[in-house]
């Protein structure tokens, strides 16, 4: 995939912040922005499906979302577990 060269504008903290972790992961600067954009864009897409999922099912008598339902049964499966 073709590489695309931008320039952002950051507040001093947040570059320094990036800096180092970069620098402990060993990756470029550049490779942990683009790491950081696709986990943001990623996360985005699973709250969009999640309000989807939510809306397609809003229609049941139940009020409760869909992960407030994943949580409950969650719950149930590892309450006796601790």
């Amino acid at each position: 995939m073709a590489n695309i060269k931008t320039a952002i504008s950051i507040e001093k903290p947040i570059f320094e912040q990036m800096n180092l972790l970069a620098k402990n992961l060993k990756v470029s600067r550049s490779r942990l922005f683009a790491m950081a954009a696709e986990e943001f864009i990623q996360r985005h897409k699973n709250r969009q499906l999640l309000e989807a999922l939510n809306k397609a099912y809003s229609d049941l008598s139940e009020p409760e979302t869909i992960d407030e339902k994943m949580r409950l049964k969650h719950y149930k499966i590892v309450k006796d577990q601790w």
